[in-house]
């Protein structure tokens, strides 16, 4: 197995004191977490999402020439289970998911762990102070990470009314789930310039905003989001690298993400 050097690493997202602490991750010593749910029958979508995850049988069985043959159809809209929000989600001048440059989709990760706050209290958002609790604990935020925001939502998926807040379909008035708030969103990408941002939960917005307004500074700085993570509770605070790779769908504004993690033997 081959090695990813920091110089590869600060290629993608910057030079930062974390690329420069280490020389390279080794792969084959590396450990890879998952982020990602499985998309079936029982994946969860936002409530006016007009269809669910469909997946049809096409061929499944031994050929008249004697070998197994199997092949499938599935349809799904774009923002349901685990997937990525392109820019022009919320900005019309924002990239497509296939204008999102490769290296916006790779970077140091930087985990900020509020699960406490938000068992206490279902619409909590991310606050400014969170974040220089975490930099004082941690260092800070450097330019070019992935900032994922660990609600420990996932753990209730995929029950619906617990983890949207409310199950029925079309209706999005009675939704509640933590997530990112203005200040913080606004300090992460215009201050410590993250390059993408990821939550556990259904939004980048919390259940409860009428304005979405997380989507729309990320939007405006033609960053992307990541929602519907799960195993965030796998990871360190800092020392990880991100791989966030999405369908990739022509002009589309989000689609399905299979996001993997590498945690360097040094973190683990």
């Amino acid at each position: 197995m081959g090695c990813l050097t920091a110089g590869l690493l600060a290629g993608m997202a910057g030079q930062g004191a974390d690329q420069a602490r280490a020389a390279e991750i080794d792969i084959a010593k590396a450990e890879l977490i998952d982020l990602t749910h499985t998309y079936n029958e029982d994946t969860i979508y936002w409530p006016n999402a007009p269809t669910r995850f469909q997946h049809k049988v096409l061929s499944f069985g031994h050929t008249e020439g004697g070998w197994f043959y199997s092949a499938y159809s599935f349809c799904s809209p774009e923002h349901g289970g685990t997937h990525l929000d392109a820019p022009i989600h919320f900005h019309e001048a924002g990239e497509s998911v296939d204008e999102v440059a490769p290296e916006k989709l790779i970077g140091p990760a930087a985990v900020i762990d509020i699960s406490n706050k938000a068992d206490e209290d279902p619409d909590y958002r991310l606050t400014v102070e969170d974040v220089t609790a975490f930099e004082a604990a941690h260092g800070k935020i450097e330019e070019g990470a992935i900032v994922l925001l660990r609600t420990g939502w996932s753990r209730r998926w995929p029950d619906v009314k617990a983890y949207l807040g409310d199950d029925r379909p079309g209706r999005t008035d009675a939704l509640h789930f933590p997530s990112f708030g203005e200040a913080a969103a606004r300090l992460l990408l215009e201050e410590r310039g993250a390059k993408m941002i990821g939550v556990d939960t259904a939004s980048i917005d919390y259940g409860q905003s009428k304005d979405f307004i997380v989507h729309q500074i990320a939007g405006a700085h033609n960053i992307s989001g990541l929602e519907n993570l799960t195993n965030l509770d796998l990871l360190p605070p800092k020392g990880a690298v991100v791989m966030a790779l999405p369908m990739k769908i022509g002009k589309g504004s989000g689609g399905p993400v299979r996001v993997i993690v590498m945690i360097p033997e040094a973190a683990q």
